[in-house]
């Protein structure tokens, strides 16, 4: 099967300054910095610092992180113009339900010590609660403390029970998502009702870095694997975010948007989906 084409309003001409415009015009960064597991203080604040000054502006945290005061000093101490870089935060699953969720995206947006958060997400679908979570995350769009909003792992079936109850409908869904978990169907599922698809873990948590035919394609174009894995979710028009905390990975990561690969060589990564899940599968959260 032929590969997907990237999103409508997908460029990557700009480099790392490269943004998608959301269905309700936001424009967001297509690649940014994932800080799941920095540890809180001067590794949080390093990574994005280095990541900044390589041209990052995509920051993804969360309440469950523990490292938001230490992302927004960190942006804070950059000195740049806020409309320049692009935060993300997430309310964790104890603080789901209407007006916990409001009391936690107040703590949320003082530890990143902004007015504004750009795209705040539900960081898991957890039952009984989502909806309620869902209608506090509309309220604080009404109420522009945050300019945009989103879930994260997120089914097609979860969507589906959203878009029947919501009065604002997601702008992003954050899944797992890489060459050996090719989630196809929501993939186009989200293309098709104007959902942003955004990849954590793109790397498989560094798994499957050694995979012959990563391997194979990374020194056909003379870059490494975790580039061609990165450059893979971005022709589908996924937004990427990996984590890393180490200066030459982070700026490894951003030579992904300097190649391009071949419909050839995208449909055989495609077909390395396997399933493979590195966290939680949130299939089963009916």
């Amino acid at each position: 099967m032929a590969p997907m084409p990237a999103s409508e309003g997908f460029s990557l001409g700009a480099g790392l300054q490269s943004r998608v415009t959301l269905r309700d015009g936001v424009r967001m960064p297509v690649f940014g910095l994932g800080t799941w597991k920095l540890a809180a203080g001067r590794s949080t604040r390093d990574s994005v610092r280095i990541a900044l000054e390589a041209g990052y502006r995509l920051f993804d945290t969360a309440k469950l992180y523990a490292n938001e005061t230490d992302v927004g000093a960190a942006l804070a101490a950059a000195g740049l113009p806020r409309e320049e870089y692009f935060v993300t935060t997430k309310v964790w699953n104890d603080d789901q339900g209407y007006e916990t969720t409001l009391r936690a995206f107040e703590k949320s947006r003082r530890a990143l010590g902004v007015e504004q958060v750009d795209l705040y997400l539900i960081h898991w679908p957890v039952p009984g609660k989502r909806l309620d979570t869902w209608k506090a995350l509309e309220k604080l769009h009404g109420d522009g403390l945050c300019r945009t909003i989103g879930v994260s792992n997120f089914t097609v079936d979860h969507l589906k029970e959203l878009f029947a109850a919501c009065s604002i409908r997601p702008t992003v869904n954050q899944v797992e998502f890489n060459p050996f978990l090719f989630q196809r169907e929501l993939l186009e599922f989200c293309r098709e009702n104007g959902v942003q698809l955004e990849a954590y873990a793109p790397l498989t948590r560094g798994q499957q870095l050694a995979h012959p035919v990563v391997q194979h394609f990374a020194k056909a174009h003379g870059k490494t694997p975790a580039q061609v894995m990165l450059r893979w979710g971005l022709q589908h028009g996924v937004i990427e975010i990996p984590k890393s905390s180490r200066v030459e990975r982070i700026k490894e990561n951003a030579g992904a948007l300097t190649f391009e690969l071949s419909a050839e060589e995208m449909a055989e990564l495609d077909r390395l989906g396997e399933g493979l899940r590195t966290t939680w599968d949130p299939t089963g959260l009916a």
